[in-house]
């Protein structure tokens, strides 16, 4: 097991190629993208993420780390591609197919063949089927499941640290690829078949989810009824057995949004619950956007024009740079396509704004600014002080 594949360059197949190089693993990044290829064989990082850059800089200079756009021989072939769903949250599943076919010519046997893309559950099954219809011979491969579980903002460490749950196609495929995760693993290797391991993945997340929702709707509530939601929930939190997480805009991330469609997909007349939760997440950026609407007409009566808007942070969450699946960013796009106001889009963690948004920092947003909207609770807007009776609607809690 000295040289490894890794399909994916992106949030976590980078981190996780850098890792093995940096683990004394010869390895070989694939990416369909010139430049992602280019930037890391220059032995620099096109995500933002603590530490990655001194992994993935370490591991070129090595010489252990190099990327292209097709893959090669290999020991172990990591696929790390996105998941996302079809129109109606129809799971799709074609990168994760595309991958296989790509490296289809260039297993052989013994290797390892591990699925690390959260995906529904039967899908490593359909890996090792889309290899058996490329000509491959199965029987003597290992091939398995392992689900990243990592917080973005840690998952250098976390990658080492965290437990991880492998299940294989069969018992020999789980116990090869557990072993392969013991040499770079710090936390336990849990070891099951490859539909639990593919159902433990989307549980976590949509058990987040489904807590997330319960903050999200309490939220809603509190503001029809008059009350400070920040302070009912840290009095409710004080019990010894209560934890209610924090409301926001909604919910984003390629996990958190996308997973939980998983199930209900697979199970729709038994995921009621999960259902719901997914709905009044997604129902709670809409319910954000007609709030500041409603704030943004009182100032335009008041003030005789149209008021200026500061959206402040358009990632999925705090402190990243991350805008898949971000409702901030979604509220941002809708606001901006208003007539009668104008919109200026706080992000302190990206260059380049994305289309249709005017980008300005947030010194410069705060000193135009009618009414500040907080969509992300970022650290950084910590040190920034509001001008004497400046609107503010804090939808995230980072006043709180």
């Amino acid at each position: 097991m000295q040289r490894v594949c890794v399909i994916g360059l992106g949030y976590i197949g980078l981190p996780t190629a850098a890792l093995l190089a940096n683990s004394h693993y010869q390895v070989h990044g694939v990416d369909v993208v010139p430049h992602v290829v280019d930037t890391i064989n220059r032995g620099q990082i096109h995500i933002i993420e603590p530490d990655l850059d001194t992994f993935v800089r370490a591991a070129v200079g090595s010489g252990r780390l190099a990327a292209a756009l097709t893959p090669a021989p290999a020991d172990v072939f990591i696929i790390a591609v996105p998941t996302p769903f079809h129109e109606g949250y129809v799971p799709n599943v074609d990168y994760v197919v595309s991958a296989t076919q790509a490296i289809a010519p260039y297993v052989q046997p013994g290797n390892r063949i591990i699925l690390e893309s959260t995906s529904p559950v039967g899908t490593t099954e359909l890996v090792e089927q889309t290899l058996r219809e490329a000509g491959v011979d199965t029987a003597g491969l290992f091939i398995a499941y392992c689900p990243e579980r990592v917080l973005p903002g840690h998952v250098m460490r976390e990658l080492i640290e965290n437990d991880r749950v492998v299940g294989g196609i069969n018992a020999a495929s789980t116990e090869a690829v557990a072993a392969f995760y013991r040499t770079f693993v710090t936390g336990q290797v849990l070891e099951t078949d490859a539909r639990t391991a593919e159902m433990t993945k989307l549980t976590e997340n949509a058990s987040r989810d489904v807590q997330i929702a319960f903050a999200n709707e309490l939220s809603m509530i509190c503001d029809e009824i008059g009350i400070n939601v920040w302070e009912l929930i840290n009095l409710a939190n004080k019990h010894p057995r209560v934890n209610i997480l924090r409301p926001g805009p909604g919910v984003g991330g390629h996990c958190i949004a996308v997973d939980p469609w998983f199930i209900v997909h697979r199970s729709p007349a038994r995921s009621r619950l999960i259902r719901q939760a997914r709905e009044v997440n997604v129902y709670k950026q809409q319910y954000v956007q007609e709030k500041v609407l409603r704030h943004a007409a009182e100032l335009r009566a008041a003030l005789g024009r149209p008021p200026v808007v500061a959206a402040m942070g358009l990632a999925f969450k705090p402190n990243i740079d991350d805008l898949r699946e971000s409702p901030a960013l979604e509220i941002a796009h809708h606001l901006a396509h208003q007539p009668n106001l104008r919109l200026l889009a706080v992000e302190p963690h990206i260059e380049h704004a994305p289309a249709g948004l005017e980008l300005v920092s947030a010194e410069d947003a705060l000193a135009q600014a009618d009414l500040v909207v907080y969509l992300v609770a970022h650290t950084r807007f910590k040190q920034l002080d509001l001008r004497p009776g400046q609107a503010v609607l804090d939808v995230c809690g980072h006043l709180a």
